[in-house]
């Protein structure tokens, strides 16, 4: 592009112009109708400000009558003039450095002859040599606004102008064809009033005209031509949307190609100074508009020329450089052999190209990308060596963010399933060349659950992170720590000595987990169940060994939880097992394969029946009878306890009617009720439908809770508590004893009696402090006027302990072992004692 390729060749000479009083609505529909993506404000014939496409986004979209506004309220001023004799590569570089999209070009007296825009420079002043040299996807470099269909357009407006962008994508989540809204879409919406489109999808351009990223720019800019568009969706060979190119992007790269051509300027100098001023001229001039700094420095290496751009991105002037060496810039990050290298690369192969960390005269470190080309006379002999160089601090900025995107945890910072599976191949490949040992953990948060859904999200993931820090706190360096997702956990252990050490490390992390955490004023307490894998041991694959951590983590559940487990192939037939029987049990309520039985409660006053407990029992047709301590367990794990609770309600209710209609006489009928009942359903709801179905009156119906559902949301289990009192209904606590219960808890609740839990019980009539703590239960339930029922009850001699104590009812085999509705008939009228 030579000095003699002016502006003037390519300016419109019809300028739309329009008084300051105009309204924003007459402006925009003024230029819509002349197709013109520019208005001049004119004010007693001078021009004193301009409004372009860019400025629709300053508009207010929420509120369309502020479309009424006059023109000069949103107006550019001043305007941005260039002189028609501008060269087109000044005229480039001056688009690119002020940031604008339009100039008001002025003859030499400053009088206004046409416009020019961006897009006239890359239609119409010949570049498409420039063009053809480079694709597509090299020169998207903005990021793509994405935004949803549904979303409102001043809300598109606002991401638009927050990202600095011309046009925005619209896509949905449901599979529809994605469009574009431009910035002349929006001077089409405030030209044609009326009232504003419900959301961004119904004004988007559809279909979304797109090139591929391996096309040459020549060919993107023919389809913007003909297309008479100003952007373009860039797709990856397979399709996938990779961002927009615009008519600025397709400016910036010539921008670009300038300085790439500048290294063959500078190897042709001295012919060039041969040949003719003019070429020496023509050089020059693209050094002074390149965008990248430019240094050349002469053969003793001290510098005697920098363009403008270097300047701008160092802050050094032109004085201040010429003539000192170029370590004034060093950074001090890179060691004498760093250079080393440079220099013999320069010597033997006449250039060096790389990534290079250097100071600003400010003190900031940043990196660069340079080249530097060594330029030799006809004779071989060195006359220059020519640096230029570009500042990559956002891509670094850009390449670390979607590093962590893709290899970190956002939440806690841990490294996430890929990056640990990639550190675990790495570990095995160790392992298994050295012949060690190394071992990873699965670890799951016990009960996390509970968190999330009482105090919210915020809190657990406040709770999640304190985790992580306490995690990454008990490792050694060399360990890792990451996060597969939810509450889940692992770490990975690359060195292992003994298989002691991987169980040290557990009973570490165990004790540290358990520790209170202060959340927003909230003390609360979180333990973890830790699975251990070992390498080769238990498995020589990356899946293998997080498979088989992950169900020794799962038998430690099983085993109580806070606690850890080695792998052994004996789990993996135990996690079989348990896949085989969730499977049954979701099948179980339908296929009628559960039933009840019946433990009759003793009056030890009158030695009679004074009520009964229905305990719900598992037939499976092939397993045969299921133990409650195996399936409870597992259907509240899986969401399926509140189903089998309603079932064993209703059912006991049906029985204890059914009793009445044989003649027998009413007893109290208990039902345990689980805490999911409580959280999940209308408990309350429940017992009037069980009762209405079955006849059964409400005073022959006992609830046994548990402590555990007093100390949750106590308010509310309080209020569902007085409702079945007003219902009639008794309410028993359960296991008393062995949880946290408070006694204020028992005097807001409506209790009617205590169940001493069997432990207790057990051995009452042996070990002291057994029966202290009965005795204190027993005195306990009586002075808040609740009834006591001691569980468990095997001996006679238990039982006259607790008579004489004056426990009230007891439960246990000294009685009755749970049977058959059929068979506790026997037991009524009887005395039992």
């Amino acid at each position: 592009m030579g000095s003699e390729n002016t502006i003037d060749r390519i300016t419109k000479r019809e300028i739309l112009s329009c008084a300051p009083g105009t309204t924003i609505y007459e402006a925009a529909k003024a230029m819509s109708q002349a197709r013109c993506s520019s208005i001049i404000i004119v004010d007693d014939g001078q021009p004193i400000g301009i409004w372009t496409e860019r400025d629709t986004l300053s508009v207010d979209f929420s509120d369309p009558e502020s479309f009424g506004r006059p023109i000069a309220s949103v107006m550019s001023t001043p305007i941005k003039t260039i002189h028609g004799k501008t060269n087109l590569g000044d005229a480039g570089l001056r688009f690119q450095l002020e940031g604008v999209r339009h100039f008001v070009v002025v003859d030499d007296s400053g009088k206004p002859v046409g416009v020019v825009s961006q897009s006239d420079v890359i239609l119409r002043h010949g570049v498409e040599h420039f063009l053809v040299l480079r694709n597509v996807g090299s020169s998207v470099k903005q990021p793509m606004v994405k935004i949803a269909p549904g979303a409102a357009l001043s809300t598109a407006v606002e991401m638009m102008g927050a990202m600095r962008a011309d046009a925005a994508v619209v896509v949905g989540d449901h599979g529809e064809a994605p469009g574009i809204i431009t910035e002349r879409d929006l001077l089409r919406i405030i030209a044609a009033g009326g009232e504003m489109p419900p959301n961004v999808g119904a004004i988007a351009s559809r279909p979304l005209i797109t090139v591929n990223e391996n096309d040459s720019l020549l060919s993107a800019r023919n389809t913007l031509e003909e297309r008479r568009i100003r952007h373009l969706a860039v797709v990856s060979d397979s399709g996938e949307l990779k961002g927009l190119l615009s008519f600025s992007d397709i400016l910036s790269s010539l921008q670009y190609e300038y300085v790439q051509r500048l290294d063959e300027a500078l190897r042709e100098r001295d012919e060039a100074l041969l040949r003719s001023r003019k070429d020496l001229h023509i050089a020059r001039k693209v050094i002074e508009a390149s965008l990248d700094g430019i240094m050349i420095c002469n053969p003793s290496g001290m510098i005697e020329f920098v363009n403008p751009a270097f300047s701008q991105l160092t802050g050094y002037a032109f004085d201040e450089v010429v003539g000192h060496n170029p370590s004034m810039l060093q950074s001090g990050l890179h060691d004498r052999s760093f250079y080393d290298r440079m220099w013999q690369s320069l010597h033997v192969q006449g250039i060096w190209q790389g990534e290079i960390w250097n100071r600003r005269k400010s003190g900031e470190v940043y990196p660069e990308w340079l080249t530097i080309n060594v330029i030799r006379d006809e004779d071989g002999v060195i006359t220059q060596y020519a640096a230029v160089f570009s500042d990559i601090s956002e891509r670094k900025k850009t390449e670390e963010r979607i590093k962590n995107l893709a290899y970190f945890d956002v939440l806690t910072g841990l490294p996430n399933r890929r990056l640990f599976t990639d550190r675990l191949q790495v570990a095995i490949a160790h392992a298994h060349r050295h012949g060690a040992q190394m071992a990873i953990m699965f670890l799951d948060l016990d009960l996390f659950k509970r968190i999330n859904d009482s105090l919210g999200h915020g809190i657990g993931d406040q709770v999640l992170c304190e985790v992580a820090n306490r995690l990454q706190a008990c490792v050694r360096e060399g360990d890792t720590v990451a996060r597969l997702g939810g509450d889940e956990f692992v770490i990975l252990l690359p060195e292992l000595d003994h298989v002691e050490d991987a169980a040290k490390l557990a009973d570490r992390v165990i004790s540290r987990v358990k520790q209170p955490l202060s959340v927003d004023e909230h003390e609360l307490y979180v333990t973890t169940s830790v699975g251990i894998a070992v390498y080769p041991d238990d498995g020589l694959t990356d899946e293998t060994l997080i498979k088989n951590a992950d169900t020794a983590m799962y038998r430690a559940k099983d085993l109580g939880r806070n606690s850890y487990q080695l792998y052994t192939p004996a789990m993996n037939a135990k996690s079989f097992e348990r896949l085989a029987m969730e499977s049954s049990l979701r099948h179980a309520l339908n296929r009628g394969e559960f039933t009840l039985v019946y433990q009759g409660k003793i009056d030890l006053v009158s030695g009679r029946m004074s009520g009964v407990e229905a305990l719900v029992r598992w037939r499976h047709p092939e397993m045969g009878l299921v133990s409650p301590a195996e399936f409870i367990p597992l259907a509240e794990n899986m969401g399926l306890i509140s189903e089998i609770g309603a079932w064993v309600l209703k059912a006991a209710c049906r029985q204890s009617q059914s009793w009445f209609d044989l003649g027998l006489p009413r007893v109290r009928i208990a039902v345990n009720v689980s805490t999911l009942q409580f959280r999940e359903g209308d408990l309350a709801e429940l017992v009037k439908q069980a009762l209405q179905e079955s006849g059964l009156p409400p005073q022959f119906l006992e609830l046994e809770i548990t402590e555990s559902v007093l100390m949750q949301r106590v308010d509310e289990n309080a209020q569902v508590l007085q409702e079945l009192r007003a219902m009639g209904i008794h309410i028993s606590i359960d296991d008393f004893g062995t949880g946290y219960s408070s006694l204020s808890y028992l005097k807001r609740m409506p209790i009617d009696a205590l169940k001493i839990d069997r432990s207790f019980v057990k051995d009452i009539t042996e070990d002291g402090d057994g029966a202290a703590i009965v005795s204190t239960i027993i005195n306990l339930a009586h002075n808040l006027k609740l009834r006591a029922v001691a569980e468990g009850v095997e001996t006679q001699d238990q039982a006259d302990f607790l008579r004489q104590r004056g426990c009230d009812e007891i439960q246990g085999f000294l009685v009755s072992r749970p049977v058959s509705a059929e068979d506790l008939v026997s037991l009524f009228d009887r005395n039992l004692l």
